[in-house]
C-alpha cells in the first residue's frame, strides 16, 4: 500500500487541529498564551496571520509531553507534527524552499 504524500493542506488541518487541542485544555491553554503573548479573544484574529499555525506546532513540539498527547488525541504521529511545521509558512516567504 502506498502511502498518501503529506501535503500543505494536511499541515494545515494538523495545526488547526493541535490549535484545538491547546484550547480545550486548561493547562496548555494559558501557558501558550502567556508564551506569545497573545490574549484569548485575539486568537482567531492571530491564526490568520502568516506563521501563527507554525507557531502553535512549535509550542506543541516543544514539550514532548505535549507533542505526544496531541498525537494520541489527534491520531497523527509525532513526526507528522514535525512535517507539517516545515511545510507551513512561518511569518515570512521562505517556507515554500524548504519542501
Amino acid at each position: 500500500m502506498v502511502k498518501k504524500a503529506f501535503t500543505a493542506e494536511d499541515a494545515e488541518q494538523t495545526a488547526i487541529a493541535a490549535l484545538g487541542f491547546v484550547a480545550s485544555d486548561t493547562e496548555l491553554l494559558p501557558r501558550f498564551l502567556a508564551i506569545t503573548g497573545i490574549e484569548a479573544h485575539a486568537i482567531r484574529k492571530a491564526a490568520a496571520e502568516p506563521g501563527f499555525l507554525a507557531g502553535v506546532l512549535d509550542f506543541v513540539a516543544a514539550h514532548e509531553p505535549t507533542l505526544m498527547a496531541f498525537a494520541q488525541a489527534s491520531g497523527a504521529r509525532p513526526e507528522d507534527v514535525m512535517l507539517a511545521r516545515r511545510l507551513l509558512p512561518s511569518g515570512d516567504d521562505r517556507h515554500d524552499r524548504s519542501i
